[in-house]
């Protein structure tokens, strides 16, 4: 196959959009697929024109305000319309549509191009978190222009998906996220490392995600005088100074990839993720992939990922007395604490990002197929025959 993919984040900023996208590279360059990647310009200079096989081509763009590394992409909907049409995908994906993805949603309708959409990103919801929630109604318009026009939307949660179907977006589908279970595994839990953030030989609470508004890390500082527990966060974001002021007795560590992640998700005790946004969570599949048990807020995602007392415990949106009382209740019983994590941790070895992958090739094939089929009538009607 051809495709393009368009994203409205990309290398270098590392998130759930870019994670996402790298590993259905990784596919696509194995399947032996031409891919093409359009996404936002940005101001490193080491940044690749090739990611796995893909040619990576960018848009001028301009830095979110307040939050400067993440980019938005200038142009109009002719520009991307252009570079479609002279690639000539089979496929677009659009990754996590909003503002780039519109302009692609729009280019390649018009263009007959088959476009799968992958709803990554509660966008409307995050209005209020920053300040205007005046411009909620105008993003939800948005999202389900974007998704009215899509051949198919695939989403990565049954929250997800019944948010978008009750808000009357066809074509809907279910797509989760695949999890590397040879990366996030028990046995690279560190004792070492556990002895740098708690000298004292204190359990340790983690978290790992953005600093940003919208995960509401801030609801951690309940937890932050849990006896015999240290609070440690790993990530970074602008809302990091605030964060090191509120809690001044947990450890930051900054960003993490890679090995140094893995590392440090198997050596928590209990991973605790506040935000109420996620349309999946990823960081909560590491972590239960790592062996290691989870306490999350019970909306979106998260829902779908954690079974209440077996893998974890969901706790109460935005009650955070009920946050503290599950994170005590782990933290005093060792036992059970242990037997959450390994189910935790058998739960999800069969989500592997080969599987999933494969299947989200089969949504290309399926959108593909219909639309060959619908031109295919088309030229059958306007023949007269």
């Amino acid at each position: 196959m051809r495709i393009a993919i368009v994203a409205e984040s990309f290398l270098p900023l590392m998130n759930g959009v870019t994670h996402s996208i790298l590993r259905v590279l990784e596919h696509l360059q194995e399947r032996g697929d031409e891919v093409m990647v359009i996404a936002p310009s940005t101001s490193d200079t080491d940044v690749l024109d090739v990611v796995h096989g893909a040619f990576v081509h960018r848009l001028p763009s301009v830095p979110l305000a307040g939050y400067a590394n993440v980019r938005v992409a200038l142009g109009g909907v002719y520009r991307v319309k252009r570079m479609l049409a002279d690639y000539a995908p089979d496929v677009v994906h659009l990754a996590s549509p909003f503002v780039l993805g519109w302009r692609a949603a729009q280019a390649a309708a018009q263009l007959g191009i088959p476009t799968v959409a992958i709803y990554q990103t509660e966008v409307p919801s995050y209005m209020a978190r920053y300040g205007v929630p005046f411009l909620e109604n105008w993003a939800w318009t948005r999202v389900e222009n974007i998704h009215l026009l899509a051949d198919r939307t695939l989403a990565p949660s049954t929250f997800a998906l019944n948010q978008l179907r009750g808000r009357g977006i066809p074509r809907v589908d279910m797509w989760r996220r695949g999890v590397d279970t040879a990366r996030f595994a028990p046995e690279k839990r560190d004792a070492g490392w556990r002895a740098a953030v708690a000298p004292g030989g204190e359990r340790i609470i983690g978290y790992v995600g953005r600093l940003a508004v919208e995960k509401q890390v801030e609801d951690l500082a309940v937890l932050a005088d849990v006896p015999g527990t240290r609070l440690v966060i790993v990530g970074d974001g602008p809302q990091r100074p605030v964060l090191e002021e509120a809690m001044p007795g947990a450890v930051f560590t900054g960003f993490l990839g890679g090995e140094e992640l893995a590392r440090a998700v198997a050596s928590f005790d209990l991973f605790v993720h506040p935000g109420e946004f996620e349309t999946f969570c990823q960081t909560i599949q590491e972590a239960m992939a790592s062996g290691v048990t989870v306490v999350a807020t019970g909306r979106g995602g998260p829902l779908d990922l954690v079974e209440n007392s077996r893998t974890g415990w969901l706790y109460r949106p935005g009650d955070l007395t009920d946050l503290r009382s599950r994170v005590m209740d782990l933290m005093g019983d060792d036992a059970k604490r242990r037997a959450f994590a390994a189910a935790a941790h058998a739960s999800v070895q069969d989500r592997t990002w080969p599987a999933l992958n494969a299947e989200l090739v089969r949504h290309y094939e399926g959108v593909i197929a219909t639309s060959s089929l619908a031109a295919g009538r088309s030229t059958i009607e306007g023949a007269g025959l």
